[in-house]
């Protein structure tokens, strides 16, 4: 029986045109080591690996779909390199359309999970178009006019393409944090190496002929141990990436108000802050906007604490739509919210607290009756100097302060310029 699993790995081996070497077991005698095998296996191998724990990581972050992308294309990968070596029972030239229907699968998907993580879908088009002209090509080259250094050709060139397309699209992205670099560049990298090492390879090592030549060529061998590294370093980089966004996912949870969907006390404050530092010394101007909900406790005690939630919500919907994108926007604690606007004064942002007021007042509120009335106050401050978070949220809480005072829902800026705090050292340098 050893003798005949001996001669079958030596067929095997001769088949797949591997090379093999000789070595000693524990007894001294001489065995077959079929080294070309072990490099056969290798890719696939790792891609296996590399799908289960993709597989695994999207089981755990079901919101993450592009997880599972991965698991597919690098399962498709796999596949391809398995019957690079393998042929099925339904010959030799179909087998290797199904190797390189699966490469072109595992490139579509990759590309495409990759892109669809920074939301640019564009080019999947291209990508497809790519993959699947190359297979079209190959299978030109496969059962009409046989020619195995054009199908090599074909494949490479059409892959290449793929990967410079999500280099390109990458590259909008490629400042964003360093995995957005790092994949930039490997992108670059594999789509210059799917090119540049397959024209100088087969321009030194080509043309080839048969199968035979083709697996024990320096050729192969480089295209293996390249793809493997880089297959290696992409995944590496794509697993960094996921726990990034799982970081940030979680870090927007713990920053973030549940029922408004705008920052809590402590986002806003962070937030605030930065924005702060990035703007001192900077003649921009940028104000500050607080808001109470007027009579919010009988809201709650009329209408029940359901009503009262969905009263906060649509506050909070009406914060947001009115300052976009560029704002700060965030909820304080109970009927408190606040708004941190850049570039804009005093005029500016007594338009945009108006704006919100009457569109509150005129409702309707989901949970309330359609005559209840439901209104807002709200005090406004323009940061001047170098003005701390803390001084511009008291003067903006005293003019808050003075709408409640005279009658709620209604806008009040304060015109007061901040407290300085006197010290010899300020003495001195006047």
């Amino acid at each position: 029986m050893r003798r005949a699993r001996t001669v079958a790995g030596a067929g095997l081996t001769r088949y797949l045109g591997l090379p093999s070497t000789i070595f000693r077991d524990g007894r001294g005698e001489k065995r077959s080591l079929d080294t070309g095998l072990f490099i056969a296996l290798l890719n696939p191998a790792i891609a296996l690996a590399l799908a289960a724990a993709f597989l695994m990581l999207w089981l755990y972050q079901r919101d993450r779909p592009y997880l599972a992308v991965l698991a597919v294309a690098y399962t498709c990968s796999a596949t391809g390199f398995l019957l690079q070596y393998f042929v099925l029972p339904i010959g030799f030239a179909p087998t290797k359309f199904l190797s390189n229907l699966s490469f072109a699968i595992a490139a579509c998907c990759l590309a495409g999970a990759i892109v669809a993580r920074y939301g640019r879908l564009t080019s999947l088009v291209a990508v497809i178009l790519l993959a699947f002209g190359g297979l079209a090509c190959f299978s030109w080259f496969l059962f009409v006019q046989p020619d195995l250094t054009m199908r090599i050709l074909t494949m490479n060139f059409a892959f290449g393409g793929v990967t410079l397309v999500v280099a390109a699209e990458l590259w909008v992205v490629r400042k964003n944090g360093p995995a957005e670099t790092i994949l930039f560049v490997l992108s670059l990298v594999s789509g210059l190496n799917f090119f540049v090492r397959t024209i100088v390879l087969v321009e030194i090592y080509g043309p080839f002929v048969s199968y035979d030549g083709f697996y024990q060529s320096v050729y192969w061998t480089t295209a293996q141990l390249s793809h493997a590294l880089l297959s290696l370093l992409t995944a590496l980089c794509l697993f960094t990436a996921a726990a990034l966004d799982v970081v940030k996912a979680l870090k927007a949870e713990s920053c973030t108000d549940p029922l408004s969907g705008l920052l809590n006390r402590r986002g806003f404050e962070e937030a605030a802050e930065r924005l702060l530092e990035v703007k001192s010394g900077k003649s921009m101007p940028l104000a500050l906007v607080l808001a109470d909900l007027d009579h919010f406790k009988s809201i709650n005690d009329r209408y029940g604490h359901d009503a009262g939630d969905k009263v906060i919500a649509e506050f909070a919907t009406r914060l947001r739509s009115g300052c976009g994108g560029f704002a700060i926007a965030g909820r304080l604690g109970g009927e408190e919210f606040a708004v941190l606007l850049p570039a804009c004064d005093l005029a500016t942002a007594q338009l945009f607290a108006e704006g919100v007021r009457s569109s509150f007042r005129r409702g309707p509120v989901a949970g309330l009756p359609a005559n209840a009335v439901v209104t807002a106050s709200f005090g406004i401050a323009m940061r001047t100097g170098e003005e701390s978070l803390g001084q511009l949220m008291r003067r903006a809480d005293e003019a808050l302060y003075q709408a409640k005072k005279l009658g709620r829902d209604s806008v009040r800026l304060s015109y007061q310029r901040p407290e300085t705090t006197f010290t010899p050292e300020a003495f001195r340098a006047t």
